[in-house]
């Protein structure tokens, strides 16, 4: 793994003497352009791990939407009740969230790349499984399994991505295309899941998981390396019980009951005071009180939410104003995938030349603009041009915003917490997605005709948007 912290000169005060200034400078350097090093150019060791972790993150962006289109089908297939066929999307969204801070802590003490192949071996198992159900109960527990593989998987491979590259170009680089690729999947996922279920079966949105968990199991323990510490202090376990209840009582409530949400916030300010007098907390207030990661993840918190939930609207758009097919519907979004793509492309050369906080201010403005164009959407399907300019372009402004929270959220921390910096980076991905839909929905439905509740919503959508860039652009300033 590639170390993090760097010799200093002779006479530079240490940071115990100096402990807020030092951890001022490390925030404005972590946010300030970055001129990137002639020679910072990828080995070939470095381009297969990035090729592995890569596969990895996109077939577990690709699980969070392959199964939307589908559900009709499976609940005719296996008996669910209409009420019952939320839960498979529900399931997995509990797991998934409410673990991902938990896994990314037992990844910096029991090993990064242990985690990962673990996690990814038990992906391929539970699709195998949810692939193979015979009735409701089985396939909620693959979902449930799924879940627990990417809250495991996802914060493992985004610290191992991390220490993998030094801090700078090079880990922007390899963060924009994780990006790009990230929201690529969940856009594939979404196209996919309508061809397997057309062609084939709804069973193959799950069983597609098999061959290429197979191929990341054989090809990683080559590439990658174990990243742990020497000395593995304990597991923080009354921070561990009151994080992961807290997270799921607070996913809980936004999809199902909302008063669960009492509950969530109750024990997440409980964990707030436990990991203040904790020996090895699971998440060092330290962090927790970091400029760039409180801002950082906020922005990406407020980039996730809204660009997931503008896909649930759009779809409800195609679908239901203008009579599109499922299949149909999910191939207009191939436009946002491609804006996606070339956003998370672009991105580290972007950040290189005007840092991490100019990219989520740029790069959330920028999609603001473009979800507001949305609201000029009629009820012909003339408007399509409009729809497909408007997502391509929010698409590259989005993942602009998200590869500069992602860096800003990992900067300046040192390698042995990496896990623990993404595993908050990827607790707020999940919850961003998981809070999106419920938000807009109950938008939507405050007005009686549906194409002027989507035209409201789209409006909300963007004015949290410019909420975001601007809180952002506000409080990541250099001083």
């Amino acid at each position: 793994m590639v170390a993090l912290d760097h010799p200093k000169p002779a006479g530079h005060p240490r940071a115990a003497d100096h402990p807020q200034s030092v951890e001022q400078s490390t925030a404005d350097r972590s946010t300030a352009p970055t001129a990137a090093p002639t020679d910072a150019r990828m080995t070939g060791r470095m381009r297969l791990v990035l090729v592995v972790l890569l596969l990895a993150q996109f077939m577990l962006a690709v699980d969070f939407s392959i199964l939307n289109v589908a559900l009709p089908v499976i609940g005719q297939g296996l008996g669910f009740t209409l009420g019952g066929l939320q839960w498979i999307a529900t399931a997995f969204a509990l797991a998934a969230a409410g673990f991902t801070l938990l896994f990314g802590r037992v990844a910096d003490l029991v090993g990064r790349r242990r985690l990962f192949l673990g996690g990814m071996a038990l992906l391929g198992i539970s699709s195998l499984v949810g692939g193979l159900a015979t009735g409701p109960e089985m396939l909620m527990a693959a979902r449930v399994a799924q879940g627990l593989a990417t809250a495991a998987v996802t914060p493992a491979g985004l610290s191992l991505l991390t220490s993998s590259f030094p801090e700078g170009p090079l880990r922007a680089r390899a963060l924009g295309l994780n990006g790009a690729l990230m929201s690529a999947g969940f856009t594939t996922g979404a196209i996919l899941g309508g061809v397997l279920t057309d062609l084939l079966s709804w069973r193959w949105a799950f069983l597609v998981n098999v061959p290429v968990a197979l191929a990341v199991l054989v090809v990683a323990p080559i590439v990658l390396t174990e990243s742990r510490p020497a000395v593995r202090p304990r597991l923080d376990v009354p921070g561990a019980i009151t994080v992961t209840g807290g997270l799921l009582a607070l996913v809980y409530g936004l999809t199902t009951e909302p008063l669960a949400l009492v509950l969530g916030v109750a024990l997440l300010v409980a964990f707030w005071f436990v990991e203040r007098r904790a020996a090895s907390p699971l998440v060092p207030v330290r962090i927790l009180t970091r400029r760039t990661v409180v801002w950082g993840n906020l922005a990406g918190l407020v980039a996730f939410v809204t660009e997931t939930s503008l896909v649930f609207l759009m779809t409800l758009y195609l679908q239901d104003v203008l009579g599109f097919s499922p299949l149909a519907a999910g191939l207009s979004f191939g436009v946002l995938g491609a804006g996606t793509v070339i956003g998370g492309v672009f991105a580290s050369r972007f950040i290189g030349r005007f840092g991490a906080r100019t990219a989520l201010v740029s790069g959330g403005l920028l999609q603001a603009v473009a979800t507001l164009a949305l609201y000029g959407l009629g009820d012909d399907r003339g408007s399509l041009w409009l729809l497909l300019a408007a997502t391509f372009v929010g698409g590259v402004g989005n993942m602009l915003a998200i590869v500069g929270f992602m860096v800003t959220a990992t900067s300046g921390i040192p390698d042995h917490e990496q896990g623990t910096a993404t595993g908050l980076a990827t607790m707020t991905q999940q919850i961003g997605i998981t809070m999106g839909t419920p938000i807009m929905s109950a938008v939507v439905v405050t007005s009686p005709v549906l194409l002027d509740g989507i035209g409201l919503a789209v409006l909300v959508n963007a004015a949290i948007v410019v909420a975001g860039a601007v809180l952002a652009g506000v409080f990541l300033r250099r001083t």
